[in-house]
């Protein structure tokens, strides 16, 4: 009996990742939060042919209480999109407040749920999460995940065309590591599953390394205000969620990047610090996941001299986005 929600579940990446959650087999209840239209996207998903029981909510009413009353997995997409010209930083002004007031609601309702947060900025909006978790006194580091998992998916199918064969897309792993925008995103394109040609020259991999850096403005143009990559999010929202559901059901050796508090795993965040050389409190790794969430971080491995700048230009952005979302909470607000 899995119970999973979903906060801003009538938006862009809401809808497809509720429909995702709803065809999982393993997701048995599906409760479905947003300010507008959840009665009617929960009595569409409620007729799909698969276990979970859907259920929509409003604010009104303590809908977000009803919402995460027995949650085990919560996933929050809510927010609004970017749209071209949007930096993330724009996005933060806005999502930043709802982040930490669907925070506030989990934290009293639902303190032990596995909380997904794909709400951009994520290198921000996660230690919003903490912070928040923290004034209440439930934070738990391992529980708490920043979803960079789209970054992990484009690298995935870019290598795979670069290979000619879109087959491979779904076998191939690349670790992506560091944030999640912009040149916090580092493939680590030397550790791809399935090595890039010989004699792949290093243009092409400056190439390769900013589309998939940059993934999201590549969709925000094509889409030419109409939106931002809401349905490959979804795609991949789901599948880290379906890694978190599984882990905490038992299944061992599941590892995927996920941008995390480093004192969810003391050993391996130190020695991650050591790594990156610089004291920061959340930085995305390969992760393994098991019942209680973050089990292991693991290091980054062997990096070539091409990654090891790459981590070094991502590191400071990293601090002042980790930084802007730590001091976003003062008592004042809450």
């Amino acid at each position: 009996m899995v119970k999973a929600v979903v906060l801003g579940a009538a938006g862009g990446i809401g809808q497809p990742l509720s429909l995702l959650l709803k065809t999982n087999p393993l997701v048995t209840e599906l409760s479905l939060y947003d300010i507008v239209n959840t009665p009617g996207v929960a009595a569409d998903l409620s007729h799909i042919s698969t276990p979970a029981k859907v259920t929509g909510y409003l604010p009104p009413d303590d809908g977000l209480k009803k919402a995460l009353t027995g949650a085990e997995v919560v996933i929050i997409p809510a927010g609004v999109p970017r749209k071209p010209g949007m930096t993330r930083d724009d996005l933060f002004k806005i999502n930043a407040g709802i982040v930490r007031d669907l925070a506030v609601g989990i934290a009293t309702t639902a303190p032990k749920a596995f909380v997904l947060v794909i709400s951009n900025p994520v290198n921000s909006t996660v230690p919003i999460v903490a912070e928040v978790f923290k004034k209440h006194g439930v934070f738990d580091p391992k529980r708490i995940f920043g979803v960079t998992t789209l970054d992990v998916v484009r690298a995935s199918t870019f290598v795979s065309e670069i290979l000619g064969d879109l087959s491979l897309a779904s076998k191939i792993t690349v670790p992506v590591v560091g944030g999640h925008s912009g040149v916090t995103i580092v493939p680590l394109l030397s550790q791809s599953s399935h090595p890039l040609p010989s004699g792949f020259a290093q243009e092409e991999v400056d190439k390769l390394t900013n589309r998939i850096q940059f993934g999201g403005d590549e969709v925000v143009k094509a889409k030419d205000g109409a939106g931002s990559a809401t349905l490959s999010m979804a795609y991949a929202g789901a599948e880290f969620a379906y890694k978190v559901i599984r882990a905490a059901k038992g299944e061992k050796g599941i590892v995927a990047p996920t941008f995390v508090n480093l004192a969810s795993d003391k050993e391996g965040g130190d020695a991650l610090k050591k790594e990156i050389g610089r004291d920061l409190e959340y930085f995305s790794a390969p992760v393994e996941l098991g019942p209680e969430g973050v089990v292991k971080i693991n290091s980054l491995g062997k990096l070539s001299d091409y990654e090891s700048t790459l981590i070094k230009n991502a590191v400071p952005e990293l601090a002042t986005s980790i930084e802007k979302g730590v001091s976003f909470i003062e008592p004042s607000k809450l």
